[in-house]
């Protein structure tokens, strides 16, 4: 199955924050237990600070560059981020997200209430296990 970059692209306005240029990858078809976006964020755009709490639906984001600059506050600490970083943010933690760069801020991000699952058997985990060790 295929969805074209921009096929069911919207905007919207985060949690206070500036419009968002957002796809929800296969929603409605995807049984995966996690949202898959991709955001666009323009130059200045910001998602807008909060956390997502017990109360309010206990979520976990991880937010990966794909192009452009940002700076992601998160829990009172800032972090410049780039293409290619990867930010997670757990249940409850503070943050928000800023586009710094004078071009838009385009990120993928996966977002969905926190569980465990087994990937041991898998040699990419294994491996990924191996190299979070010796770091």
């Amino acid at each position: 199955m295929l969805e074209q970059s921009g096929q069911h692209a919207f905007d919207y306005r985060l949690h206070g924050g500036s419009a968002v240029r957002m796809q929800w990858h296969f929603f409605g078809q995807s049984e995966l237990p996690v949202a898959v976006q991709t955001w666009e964020l323009p130059p200045g755009g910001y998602e807008g600070m909060h956390a997502h709490t017990d109360q309010d639906g206990a979520l976990e984001e991880i937010y990966i560059v794909t192009e452009g600059n940002g700076r992601l506050e998160i829990d009172g600490g800032t972090f410049d981020v780039s293409v290619g970083d990867a930010v997670l943010a757990k249940v409850g933690a503070t943050h928000d997200l800023h586009n710094t760069g004078a071009g838009p801020l385009k990120l993928v991000v996966v977002w969905g209430a926190p569980g465990a699952s087994d990937f041991s058997n898998f040699g990419s985990a294994q491996l990924a296990q191996q190299v979070r060790e010796t770091a």
